[in-house]
């Protein structure tokens, strides 16, 4: 039992040893970190630095028999206070970036990290239920000993921290050399001056979002349809390429590998630029009847395939159903996604670099709920049910939900049979809501306790609900996005 003791000792020595020097090694992170949890602004940066401190003490003071017990108190009840804090965070829809392990490693709080915490506390337990006397086996017989023993230990830890830290900056190098592989691709396409303020690799059309309808050309000249190739009821994976794009000769081979191993499940699709005889020529092949032409790349800016190649996944409901993979490492990882999941199931999605965004509520039923409308009716989640619903997050002290309430009132005499219901989520003022002189009904939300639930990430932003109460889209931030959701654009 006293070798188990001084096992769990050492664990949990390591555990807020790396927890508080990973914390100090990036304070500005642990502020955030903490302002995200809720703390106020005032105690954000004293507590900020002195939890590393308390970590790290109680990390030490686990080494030594005499005096254990009492750290492994402070060291359970801090884990307590995360696990509460993690506990109610998650309850409310919010994953704030733990910053558990500081610059060495940090996540979105989820079940895992909740997880990893109770299990802690549970070996902080297990000292806490021996005496303070019986705290396993010492570290050395001797003053000496101790010393030696400790010091071993620290220079262990910090070796350790020393090769995460040089592993994070080679990714880093690495994370640099492929955005600049992305401004080659761009200059490669031959429309450098188009896509210089083009934005993060990732920005595109909501999953969920039906794919734009589109009139392109194939190489021998025939107009095709997305309705046309859409009617093989397969989910589809769309690449834009250029003739000019050095990696998108280069991965070719790789494309029409994936094209056979997927061949029973999916359609690839190659989108293009230029004369049909270069494009015969670049990409001469078994996928050259896939490939299709565009004038100006019109429908690459529809879907925001901004760099050369993208790949987009779209499901056999005919909506995009990942983020667009730009460049030929982001292809690849989208594609092993594919192999450890099934693209033709419901509700299949594939999230590309967002990791720091929410988990969107796809396939999540709208929870049960019962607020007032500026009506003066009482909605719940029956609101719902019977036909599809634009869910839209708005506020009063935002100044494009004001631009979005008067797109909302231009379309609303628009609607046909066809188009989904609106109803707004909001709160504040009652009279100052009916000044916005909505036909939809707009629900006041306190403190937008049930929009975050729905998944409300700011304001203006919405989800599409289906007739069965079921959210079938990630949320959609700003009025562009939004009106994606329903297969509109703006100019529309």
């Amino acid at each position: 039992m006293e070798i188990v003791l001084l096992l769990v000792r050492l664990a949990l020595f390591g555990v807020f040893f790396l927890a508080g020097a990973g914390k100090l090694m990036d304070l500005a992170g642990s502020e955030k970190a903490v302002r995200d949890f809720g703390v106020p602004e005032p105690l954000a940066k004293p507590i900020a630095f002195g939890l590393p401190i308390v970590e790290l003490l109680i990390a030490y003071l686990l080494l030594f028999t005499s005096v254990s017990w009492f750290s492994a108190v402070g060291g359970f009840l801090l884990l307590l206070s995360f696990i509460i804090g993690m506990i109610y965070q998650i309850s409310k829809g919010n994953a704030p970036d733990c910053h558990c392990f500081g610059q060495m490693h940090s996540e979105p709080v989820g079940i895992s990290s909740l997880v990893r915490n109770i299990v802690l506390a549970v070996l902080a337990g297990v000292l806490l239920i021996s005496q303070p006397g019986f705290q396993g086996t010492k570290l050395g017989l001797t003053d000496g000993e101790m010393v030696q023993s400790v010091t071993l230990l620290t220079t262990l830890m910090l070796a350790f921290i020393g090769v995460v830290h040089v592993r994070k900056i080679i990714e880093n190098q690495g994370t640099i050399l492929r955005r600049l592989d992305l401004m080659e691709l761009v200059a490669g396409d031959g429309e450098p001056l188009e896509r210089k303020n083009a934005g993060d690799p990732t920005d595109g059309l909501p999953i969920g979002a039906p794919f734009p309808d589109f009139e392109l050309p194939d190489l021998s000249g025939k107009v095709v349809t997305f309705d046309h190739i859409f009617s093989r009821r397969k989910p589809f994976l769309f690449f834009f390429i250029g003739p000019a794009c050095g990696p998108c000769k280069a991965l070719l081979p790789e494309i029409e590998a994936w094209s056979e191993e997927f061949g029973e499940k999916m359609s690839f699709v190659l989108v293009s630029t230029g004369p049909p005889e270069v494009n015969r020529e670049r990409y001469a092949g078994k996928l050259e009847p896939s490939i299709l032409l565009q004038k100006d790349r019109e429908l690459a800016k529809i879907v925001y395939a901004k760099w050369t190649p993208t790949a987009i996944f779209v499901d056999v409901n005919g909506n995009v159903a990942s983020h667009p993979a730009a460049g030929d490492t982001a292809i690849r990882d989208l594609i092993e996604k594919m192999r450890k999941d099934d693209p033709t199931r419901e509700n299949v999605f594939f999230r590309i670099g967002s990791s720091r965004i929410r988990e969107p509520k796809i396939g999540t039923a709208v929870p049960e709920f019962a607020l007032d409308a500026i009506g003066g009716e009482k909605l719940t989640r029956s609101a719902f049910q019977g036909s599809k619903t634009l869910t839209v997050f708005l506020s009063l002290t935002c100044p494009h939900c004001q631009d979005m309430v008067e797109e909302i009132k231009a379309w609303e005499p628009q609607r046909s049979n066809g188009d989904p219901k609106v109803l707004v989520f909001s709160d504040g003022d009652l009279d100052a809501h009916r000044e916005w002189g909505l036909a939809s009904p707009v629900v006041i939300d306190p403190k937008y306790g049930t929009a975050v639930k729905l998944g409300m990430q700011g304001t203006p932003s919405a989800v599409l609900v289906n007739e069965n109460g079921v959210i079938v889209t990630e949320t959609a931030i700003g009025a562009p996005n939004i009106w994606a959701l329903i297969g509109r654009r703006r100019d529309q």
